[in-house]
């Protein structure tokens, strides 16, 4: 046989092979997606523990200049009542935007205790039907309407 027949055998690939490559490809994405989607939820959800965090901290200095707690989170600094966080954790205005993912806001204010509620909004409160809405009040009590892995 020459060399040149033998080159030319060897063109392209088969549908076979084709085929094979792409369920190969599609096992791998099934089990890939659920985890990535997973992994987005999680850290959307300690976004929303971050912003919890920083209003407690906020509601203890008020605390210390005013002998109360605030009842409103502009009293607080902040420039919104309630806040929305957006997906990369920073703050915005309206929770009707599509990049909203938790609506925080006081609740339970006395001038000794407060209760600080982050709730899930859009897409995050359909994927987060493990944790749902999140808590914390004024002795730093963490809380959930779910698992207790909810504050990681």
């Amino acid at each position: 046989m020459h060399p040149e027949k033998a080159l030319s055998k060897q063109r392209g690939v088969t549908l076979i092979e084709l085929m094979i490559v792409i369920v190969i490809l599609a096992v791998i994405a099934s089990f890939a997606y659920p985890s990535y989607m997973n992994y987005v939820v999680d850290a959307k959800r300690t976004a929303a523990t971050s912003i919890l965090l920083q209003v407690a901290d906020r509601q203890q200095q008020f605390f210390m200049d005013n002998k109360r707690f605030a009842n409103d989170l502009t009293n607080l600094g902040f420039a919104n009542n309630p806040l929305v966080v957006a997906d990369d954790g920073r703050t915005m205005a309206g929770a009707g935007n599509s990049e909203s993912t938790y609506s925080v806001a006081l609740t339970n204010v006395t001038a000794t205790t407060y209760t600080i509620t982050a709730a899930p909004l859009n897409g995050q409160a359909a994927r987060d039907t493990e944790c749902g809405s999140l808590t914390l009040n004024q002795t730093l009590t963490k809380g959930s309407d779910g698992g207790s892995d909810c504050w990681k």
